[in-house]
């Protein structure tokens, strides 16, 4: 007999959650939040989940009460006896915390990884962490899905001339190699100085983007300081114009104001955050069939590369 297969969403990631359902071609299961008047809650599933695979959906962004959230789900889906418990996470809350930048800091993705392992997680299914060693981190299965999936076919529809990649610092030069691999064009890469985090010093472009159309690629944009430095470097560098495609719009603090009065041209994102702002620069473009398509390729016990029409 195959197992009955159950998504819940948490509270953050409704809007995703419903549309994956849907792909998938099932209702989305119930659920309910207690909230105590001191903070505290307790998720609660309103139907059986004995002997189903359960998919948990939730985006951890902010991290603090939406990671609580998902483990106190996973504990919850453990103690009814689901057969899997798969944490289904579009935005991985922490993932910039990857190593010790410098003496006496945290790992925060590790303790995380430690978290959802001791809440009884069997399996998680990501896309575009932030540093690709974070699936180390766990002793399950991680199911690392690409957004280059979808960008590249966005990217190439634009059918720009003089199409160059770009890299908004260092750490991201592998991610936007990969991407001028499978399009087939040259890349530059942006050289920052951050004395501290969501704070720019001195950037320099490496390379040449004079009558260049550049893209930018990076897994997130959070303050868009970076981004949109780097867009009006590039613009005063000559190129003849600068979009962005990234992942994750965490869009934090003014990063909507920094954009319209930047020289950029387009922010393209996922779905994986929910958008709290308009602005007439973002562009959603939604990952709900590309999480249902892995979902299915798991539930059958099927290769998840075959899904993908490229891999970094």
């Amino acid at each position: 007999m195959n197992k009955p297969i159950k998504f819940f969403a948490g509270s953050n990631t409704k809007h995703l959650a419903e549309a994956i359902a849907k792909s998938f071609g099932v209702q989305l299961s119930t659920s309910t939040i207690v909230e105590f008047s001191d903070g505290e809650f307790e998720p609660s599933f309103e139907e059986t989940v004995r002997g189903a695979d359960v998919f948990l959906i939730q985006s951890t962004t902010p991290p603090s009460d939406n990671l609580m959230e998902l483990l106190l789900m996973i504990d919850a889906a453990k103690r009814a006896s689901a057969a899997n418990i798969i944490a289904v996470m579009p935005y991985f809350g922490y993932a910039r915390q990857d190593k010790k930048g410098k003496p006496r800091v945290p790992i925060g993705a590790k303790l995380v990884a430690n978290l959802l392992s001791a809440a009884g997680v069997d399996r998680i299914m990501t896309i575009d962490l932030h540093a690709d060693q974070i699936q180390g981190f766990f002793e399950v299965p991680v199911d690392h899905l690409y957004a280059s999936e979808l960008f590249v076919e966005d990217i190439n529809k634009l059918n720009l001339k003089n199409l160059i990649i770009a890299s908004p610092d260092m750490g991201g030069s592998k991610r936007a190699n990969a991407y001028a691999k499978i399009i087939d064009c040259g890349v530059v890469i942006c050289y920052k100085e951050r004395k501290k985090a969501n704070f720019i010093g001195d950037m320099k472009v490496l390379g040449d983007v004079k009558g260049k159309d550049v893209v930018i690629i990076d897994d997130m944009v959070d303050t868009a300081g970076t981004l949109t430095k780097a867009a009006d470097l590039m613009i005063r560098n000559g190129a003849s114009s600068v979009r962005a495609y990234c992942t994750h719009g965490i869009l934090s603090k003014d990063a909507y104001q920094k954009l319209d009065n930047s020289k950029i041209a387009e922010l393209v994102i996922t779905n994986t955050i929910p958008k709290k702002h308009k602005s007439t620069k973002v562009r959603e473009i939604s990952v709900a069939d590309f999480f249902a398509s892995t979902i299915k390729s798991v539930v059958n016990n099927e290769s998840i590369s075959a899904t993908w029409k490229s891999n970094q």
